[in-house]
């Protein structure tokens, strides 16, 4: 017999579409129950990198992505039954509209019965309120709504309008006003990052105890939550492997789950951060370069010339090494942001430009061959590269458009992909293994992780 459930109180809070203020609510609910003294997790519906770390400050733990491709049934499973351990409240920021993409945040609540909390931006709405969470609750049946929350009202007597146009089956569970210090910032990519806000914790007390002055005060129904089948992790694949990790505002769309796994694989982390002048820690071997905002640091990356040369002769020397999607745009011979052109690393012989469109957007799947990993592409830039591809990236929904190049050279491997190592632990071991030219055997592993 399997582990009894453990039982946990939790809500995703989902709304009709984006922009409608999902990571702010999200962010408010975990500050103000962990206030409280509650011990509070929160995870991410979607790949996102951005709203995690806004979550993660609002909650005082590290925010996990769930999602049913990328990180699978059993995947999230996992990280739900280990909060649920530990917490007093789980909390899922949805993503998009709570039924659009396949899967949905809606798949998921469906999956693990969480109870859903609607929030609705409420600008310039009266009745129409009530009229659209009536739709939510009523679009797809089988679904456990817990509450509406509004947001952006103008006042209270705007909110009072607002739930006294409600349905009688959902509970009015409170609104945020609307207002600057309410707002947080975005960026091309979406929300500006935690580390970059010197007032955040600021606004998110404001805006915990605004929910906390109008806000219904129980915690959402508990939810069973099993440990699932998947064997506790993990073979240790690494022997002294040191892997520097490039980590500052200019490279920080890392997975959580990508730290945890090298970690648990046996890797030793030596973290860096090229924009403030670092150079390549001493003893590495193997370097990865995660995805982030390079072209908002362009100076500093090119005037970095010491940390340029470590990694030309780290890669000289056939070493591994993984870029995604800001990496790849390091490791070019140039890359241009709003008319400004600079020297990047030169490993690779291409150019890049940052546009207005987003170029780029979808769950992928590469056969690389070391094996299958999944994980997204998300960019706005345009690269001209004159290199051969390894394989292209597979979309999950099918469709044969912006398909993603995956690049190889020597040790290299580049791609715009952003890739979720626990799909595949031992072709994400691998890539950081890549056998040397002329090498017998894949160094720095215990066993051979290829098939």
């Amino acid at each position: 017999m399997g582990e009894a459930p453990i039982y946990c109180p939790a809500m995703l809070v989902s709304a009709p579409a984006s922009g409608h203020g999902k990571t702010t609510v999200t962010a408010a609910l975990a500050r103000r129950y962990r206030k409280a003294g509650l011990r509070v997790r929160v995870f991410k519906c979607g790949p996102d990198f951005l709203d995690p770390t806004i979550l993660a400050r609002a909650s005082g733990n590290p925010v996990y992505q769930l999602d049913l491709f990328m990180v699978g049934l059993e995947g999230c499973r996992e990280l739900l039954w280990k909060a649920a351990a530990e917490a007093d409240l789980i909390i899922v920021e949805g993503v998009m509209g709570l039924f659009d993409g396949n899967p949905s945040a809606a798949d998921l609540a469906e999956k693990f019965g969480l109870p859903i909390l609607a929030l609705i931006d409420a600008r310039a709405m009266a009745q129409t309120f009530g009229a659209v969470a009536y739709g939510l609750l009523n679009y797809r049946p089988g679904l456990n709504f817990f509450g509406v929350l509004a947001n952006r009202v103008a006042g209270d007597s705007h909110a009072q309008l607002l739930k006294d146009s409600l349905p009688p089956k959902l509970k009015w569970y409170g609104a945020l006003r609307r207002g600057g210090d309410l707002e947080l910032p975005s960026r091309h990519l979406g929300l500006v990052q935690a580390s970059e806000l010197t007032d955040l914790d600021r606004r998110l007390d404001l805006a915990a105890g605004e929910l906390e002055r109008q806000t219904v005060s129980e915690l959402p129904p508990k939810v069973a939550f099993a440990k699932g089948e998947r064997p506790e992790r993990r073979e240790k694949l690494f022997q002294n492997l040191r892997i520097a990790i490039a980590r500052d505002q200019a490279f920080s769309f890392i997975y959580q789950a990508n730290l945890d796994l090298m970690v648990d694989l046996g890797a030793e982390l030596h973290f860096f951060s090229p924009i403030k002048g670092d150079r390549l820690p001493a003893g590495v071997n193997a370097l990865y370069l995660p995805g982030g905002y390079p072209e908002l640091h362009l100076g500093a990356l090119s005037e970095n010339r010491p940390l340029i040369m470590d990694i030309a002769a780290f890669h000289f020397a056939d070493k591994p090494i993984l870029a995604e999607c800001g990496g790849l745009l390091y490791l070019l011979k140039k890359l241009t942001y709003k008319g400004v052109t600079r020297d990047m690393v030169g490993l690779l012989p291409g150019e890049a430009v940052l546009t207005d469109g987003l170029k780029g957007l979808g769950m992928m799947e590469v056969d690389l061959p070391e094996g299958s990993l999944r994980g997204h592409s998300f960019h706005h830039s345009e690269l001209t590269m004159d290199l051969e591809p390894l394989c292209l990236a597979k979309r999950a929904d099918g469709r044969n458009e912006r398909l993603e190049v995956v690049y190889r050279k020597n040790n290299l491997t580049a791609s715009y992909v952003h890739f979720y190592f626990p799909s595949n632990p031992k072709a994400a071991a691998a890539l950081f293994s890549l056998p040397q030219p002329g090498a017998a055997g894949v160094p720095y592993l215990t066993e051979n992780p290829l098939p």
